[in-house]
């Protein structure tokens, strides 16, 4: 019986262009959410590097005024300890002068007179002095303070702008891990609805090149044992399984017009052998045998109307076996030829 023959007088509904557009608005959806996903993760996390450099600056700025309010402080402390010294220095001087007056209006002999004035006239003078440099220190104290007031004022704007900036990244972070979350809730989902379609994908294919053992569903691909396309040893196609690859060829023309331009993908071809040796003059190792397969199926794709920009053959020799036996049925069940659709 020729493969995927169609039973007689049987009525099927055609539910491969509803599949084939649902499937690929899920793609769409899939890859639109994952772009906005890692452009949010490249847009935050230059914003927060930007907010690092930020911080790390205004605490380099806000030490280095520490520094300066602590220098100044010291200097502050040594005016005060000055202007005490001159205090003192002054209140000794006026006692002198007035000890110095008293003894003027005091009896005193004519020498003693001149010498208590020309005593008071240095004491005055030594006053005179004392009082510009009490004035100075002075001066100097009331400019550290208004300078000791301003570090005060910008240190605590930097505090306030690094208050600001660190909320702004707690709030930067928070943002970030709740769209991951939701991101990731989102992408959960879409990988339901991707395996309940991918599922359902299989279905139709499988109607389509009819229900037999020696087709099977292995994870993401279908497989097909090599005997139903190729006699041992021969990379051209058998005319009774033409039939089954016209109607794959019919339904991949068909999906070609549902998918979106946009959309990169490819069917791949992957022809693999069993461990058994060959050397002839046309294969001489498994390599060429499995290309040789893979390209035969593609090439007639292609000949029946196949896209071959959404067509790639693969040849893996023995090198990928499904079953390690070394039993006639573990080698025919490596001997097979699997199709797969795939992003490009």
């Amino acid at each position: 019986m020729a493969l995927g023959r169609a039973r007689r007088g049987e009525r099927t509904i055609d539910y491969w262009p509803g599949f084939v557009d649902a499937l690929s608005t899920l793609l769409l959806v899939f890859v639109f959410l994952l772009s906005v996903f890692v452009l949010a993760q490249f847009v935050l996390t230059q914003e927060i590097g930007s907010k690092d450099d930020a911080m790390a600056r205004l605490q380099a700025q806000i030490r280095e005024l520490t520094d300066l309010l602590a220098l100044e402080r010291a200097n502050d402390a040594e005016s005060e300890s000055q202007m005490g010294a001159l205090r003192a220095s002054l209140l000794q001087l006026e006692q002198e002068r007035d000890l110095l007056r008293e003894a003027a209006t005091s009896t005193a002999t004519p020498e003693d007179m001149a010498e208590a004035k020309q005593r008071a006239t240095a004491l005055a003078r030594e006053l005179g002095n004392e009082q510009d440099a009490a004035a100075q220190a002075a001066a100097q104290i009331a400019i550290l303070n208004q300078q000791i007031a301003a570090l005060r004022r910008q240190i605590a704007a930097l505090e306030e702008a690094l208050s600001i900036t660190e909320q702004k990244d707690k709030e930067s972070q928070a943002r970030l891990a709740d769209l991951g979350r939701r991101l990731n809730v989102a992408l959960a989902q879409r990988v339901q609805e991707l395996t309940r379609y991918r599922s359902e994908f299989f279905g139709r294919l499988r109607a389509i090149l009819g229900d037999r053992p020696d087709v099977r569903v292995v994870g993401d691909r279908f497989v097909f044992q090599s005997e139903i396309f190729f006699d041992p040893a021969s990379a051209v196609i058998r005319p009774d399984a033409m039939s089954a690859l016209d109607k794959l060829a019919s339904a991949l023309v068909q999906l070609e017009k549902e998918i979106p331009t946009d959309l990169a993908w490819v069917l791949r071809v992957d022809g693999h052998t069993d461990n058994r040796p060959i050397s002839t003059p046309q294969f001489p190792s498994n390599w060429e045998l499995s290309a040789a397969r893979s390209i035969a199926v593609v090439t007639y794709l292609a000949q029946k109307g196949v896209s071959p920009q959404h067509l790639v053959a693969a040849g893996f020799g023995e090198y990928q076996p499904i079953d390690p036996g070394e039993g006639d049925d573990a080698r025919a069940r490596n001997r097979r030829i699997e199709l797969k659709l795939t992003e490009r």
